[in-house]
């Protein structure tokens, strides 16, 4: 029974950590729990579908891609081209979705290749992919269009002639998805369509994993060697797992955009793959198992300290700032403690294996000298 305590502790102790310093905040910080709650269903329904991106390619054993912003720069793409040719409405978003998928199709198959020959270190790889194709995009974002690639409205570009300004006004799409239908609740005000479609990513996931290419990634994220000797392209599957996530993410990056109304058009994308980990992990995921719950649960805690902290910060010190500084901390500390716990599992599991391999062999030199 204490080894079983100790294991769920072990296994779950970013959850439990972040749910004592909500704990210990939320008195603190004065907010009301209406507000409160209407900021969790404001911040689930603008962030799942992005964080329900990633647990495809851990399904295929590739960790945390941190590459989903490349996603992210395909949909921010597609929405520069539906502002400029005034699109509005649930009509420019449906446009945009469908302008990113090719965009996240080929940055998802370039990505997939590459991290192929990255087999084992994935993580960091799809990382560095994300800071080289941020370059890129700010090159044919800041120099392309206009020059090269034809942007009509004067209000995008700017004053030189070419480049898209810093900020976008969305206001022609702003929440045009969470006003398609919502209900109010005792106050709180729900955007239904947007979860219905979470939940319908939820529901893929699901079943994807029981098709025979799920099962394929499954099989390739236990054993990579036994699952080619079963005859599966490992390499095509893996790719396919990237795209997949990439193109989610492009979808989810809209989402999540129009919410806001407003796009940064050279940062929105910079911290999506990082927050959108560092909520999945403390849910109580790791590089190697996720779950939709996982995704939901971490989600509530770590916007949940977002909401709580700077608050709390400001009762305690006089300053809002602490509270940002501190959920900033927790954001990288939170991933860089989870990948430390997962090393030394993976490590523990390794000793363990080789002691079992070892016990085995010194059994049948016994066998053998009977």
């Amino acid at each position: 029974m204490n080894k079983n305590l100790k294991n769920v502790l072990i296994n779950n102790i970013v959850p439990i950590l972040i749910l004592i310093i909500i704990a210990l905040c939320f008195p603190l910080s004065g907010l009301s729990i209406k507000y409160t709650i209407q900021e969790m269903v404001l911040r689930l329904s603008r962030n799942l579908f992005l964080v329900l991106s990633l647990l495809i390619p851990i399904i295929a054993g590739m960790g945390l891609n941190f590459g989903i912003v490349l996603g992210a720069m395909a949909g921010q793409i597609a929405l520069v081209f539906i502002t400029d040719w005034q699109i509005v409405g649930i009509q420019g978003v449906l446009l945009a979705a469908i302008i990113s998928v090719p965009i996240s199709i080929l940055l998802g198959i370039m990505s997939g290749m590459i991290l192929n020959r990255a087999k084992g270190r994935e993580m960091i790889t799809s990382m560095i992919l994300g800071f080289f194709i941020n370059g890129v995009y700010q090159l044919a974002v800041l120099y392309g269009m206009g020059k090269v690639i034809p942007i009509s409205s004067n209000k995008l570009l700017l004053s030189r002639g070419y480049g898209i300004r810093n900020a976008i006004d969305l206001k022609d799409i702003r929440k045009v998805l969470d006003t398609v239908f919502s209900i109010k609740i005792g106050g709180v005000e729900i955007p239904v369509f947007i979860f219905l479609i979470v939940a319908a990513l939820a529901w893929f996931t699901i079943w994807f994993r029981k098709t025979k290419l799920g099962q394929d990634m499954k099989a390739i994220g236990q054993d990579i060697e036994v699952s080619k000797t079963a005859g599966i392209d490992v390499e095509k599957t893996r790719i396919i797992a990237i795209v997949i996530s990439t193109v989610l993410a492009g979808f989810g990056q809209i989402i999540y955009l129009q919410n806001i109304g407003t796009m940064n058009t050279y940062n929105s994308h910079e911290q999506i793959g990082m927050f959108s980990i560092a909520a999945l992990l403390v849910g109580g995921a790791s590089a190697s198992r996720a779950t939709i719950f996982n995704a939901i649960s971490g989600i509530f805690l770590f916007h949940m300290l977002f909401i709580v902290s700077p608050m709390a910060g400001k009762e305690l010190m006089g300053s809002a700032q602490i509270g940002e500084y501190f959920r900033v901390f927790v954001s990288y500390g939170v991933i860089a403690l989870t990948l430390v716990l997962h090393q030394w599992r993976r490590e523990k599991e390794k000793e363990e294996q080789r002691k079992r391999i070892m016990a085995e062999r010194a059994a049948q030199i016994e066998g053998g000298d009977k």
